[in-house]
């Protein structure tokens, strides 16, 4: 299948590279030239601008984006559907808040324009062991971009979650109960790492292995994941994690959780609490903030704040 893509970072970069690998014709393009020329090297079809991407594209079109959220991704979809005509398909695949995409919906439904709204998870990893998907839209654009999906995903990894918005929505409450779990771990591992220092008196001391932990844990235990698995990564490599200083970020999904909960009146202790440890890591630092600071690195590519 044909499609443009653009956005070629840590995420549209990869998923741009599986889709030529799944043999799809994948026409891209980016603000920076050499990222262009990369893609084009392996395989992607180089444009030189929009008017080139939508050009190289033979109707019905469908043009994927994946750039940063807010400004970036509301200027890019105002661009490219100037471009497109009745039957083409306009994709959005970064982190928008849901109700963008049903305002975007309904004023792109009279230009005959599908959006279509596509909550990807996977982060850098994604381009060897797939993306989930959580897509909205009409189930008319899901048919017809499913070869897309199907590619892009690993087996059973996409869903049609419902009309616009539905697929934002999904990740979005995804990326909070990622808020909690991650949370879990880290604060855990805080304590482990308490008890071999100055935590615990006298004999009550354990000279704890954190990395072995994490490892052992992966095995059998009730609370493995591929989030423990990113952990027992990052503790192998750096016991101590000191290149973190334990300033996390929070990329929106956590707080539009929160306003969400708060607007259906449905109590989120748990993905609050983990959101409000984010906001106090950037006044004081923890070891367990650290743990969250090497596993947003290490699913992401995330990059703390300079010191």
């Amino acid at each position: 299948m044909q499609l443009g893509l653009i956005g070629l970072g840590r995420m549209g970069g990869n998923m741009a590279r599986r889709l030529i690998a799944g043999g799809h014709q994948v026409v891209v393009w980016d603000q920076r030239a050499e990222a262009v020329q990369a893609l084009a090297r392996d395989g992607g079809a180089a444009a030189a601008s929009l008017d080139d991407l939508v050009a190289r594209l033979t109707p019905p079109r469908t043009v994927w984006i994946m750039v940063p959220a807010g400004a970036p991704t509301e200027d890019t979809v105002a661009a490219v559907a100037r471009r497109l005509d009745r039957g083409d398909a306009l994709v959005d695949g970064g982190n928008t808040h849901f109700k963008d995409d049903i305002r975007r919906a309904r004023e792109l439904a009279s230009t005959g324009i599908e959006y279509v709204d596509v909550g990807t998870s996977g982060g850098i990893w994604g381009a060897e062991r797939g993306y989930c998907l959580m897509v909205g839209g009409s189930p008319a654009a899901f048919a017809r971009l499913t070869p897309i999906f199907r590619t892009l995903a690993p087996p059973e990894g996409f869903l049609h979650c419902g009309p616009a918005g539905a697929g934002h929505f999904v990740k979005m409450i995804h990326n909070g109960i990622e808020y909690g779990l991650m949370q879990s771990y880290a604060e855990g591992f805080d304590i482990l790492r308490h008890a071999s220092n100055e935590g615990l008196p006298g004999e009550q001391r354990y000279d704890l292995d954190l990395a072995a932990i994490a490892e052992v844990w992966r095995h059998g235990s009730v609370i493995s994941s591929w989030l423990l698995d990113l952990a027992a990564i990052a503790l192998a490599k750096d016991p101590q994690l000191d290149q973190f200083t334990g300033h996390v970020a929070d990329s929106g999904e956590g707080r539009w959780t929160v306003d969400t909960a708060m607007e259906e009146e449905v109590p989120a202790t748990v993905l609050t609490t983990a959101l409000y440890a984010r906001f106090r890591s950037r006044t004081t630092h923890t070891f367990a903030d650290k743990i969250l600071s090497a596993l947003r690195a290490q699913f992401g590519g995330h990059v703390e704040p300079p010191r």
